[in-house]
């Protein structure tokens, strides 16, 4: 089309184009920031609901852990190469614990931080002579998954507030969030935040 008309008809579908935008994170954004929860119309998780006021994206039930993960023999596996260690709940709560604030974000939109308490990753690792280069394989207990197995790059496994989750939210960790422990880790996406903790190998 040409003529005056075309530059204001443009324009005009620009700004409507941006209003919708805005509307969408406005009705979307309360599953992250609990004073627009109110207008959380179509947000599939909304702020400060679930256990311990954290959403749940994939609940211990969905993932069919909730047999292995209560167990009373449940061990977390560590390796590196030929040398390996087992730690359990009790000897994971007798190391040196380290608290942090970091945020769970999910593929799903909503983004939520939280007080996290645990191990450092790298002092695990330290038990089994791991490099300061090292990267890791974390595995869940969930029996299948897309994101049973994760990797680590070094970065983040050396990260001082890299954690090796026992509580949350000044709790120990409800099963939903990952019970008996779980990985949570700065700048990583919530899938990738292994809940249901089996193994983590190192892998360079």
């Amino acid at each position: 089309m040409t003529g005056k008309g075309a530059p204001v008809e443009r324009r005009a579908f620009l700004v409507g184009v941006g209003a919708s935008a805005l509307a969408l994170v406005g009705l979307t954004a309360g599953q992250s920031f609990h004073w627009l929860a109110p207008f959380n119309a179509f947000a599939p998780r909304q702020w400060g609901t679930g256990p311990q006021n954290l959403p749940v994206n994939r609940t211990a039930e969905q993932a069919a852990v909730g047999a292995l993960a209560t167990a009373s023999h449940w061990q977390l596996s560590v390796r590196n190469g030929t040398r390996m260690r087992r730690f359990g709940r009790r000897e994971l709560e007798a190391m040196p614990q380290t608290e942090a604030v970091l945020p769970i974000a999910c593929v799903e939109g909503w983004s939520t931080s939280a007080h996290w308490q645990g191990v450092r990753l790298k002092h695990v690792l330290d038990s089994v002579g791991a490099a300061q280069a090292a990267a890791v394989r974390i595995t869940s207990l969930e029996p299948k998954g897309y994101y049973r197995v994760t990797h680590m790059p070094a970065e983040y496994v050396r990260d001082d507030t890299t954690l090796v989750a026992l509580a949350v939210n000044g709790a120990p960790l409800d099963l939903d969030h990952g019970y008996p422990a779980r990985i949570i880790a700065p700048g990583r996406p919530g899938v990738l935040q292994t809940k249901w903790l089996a193994s983590i190998e190192v892998i360079s």
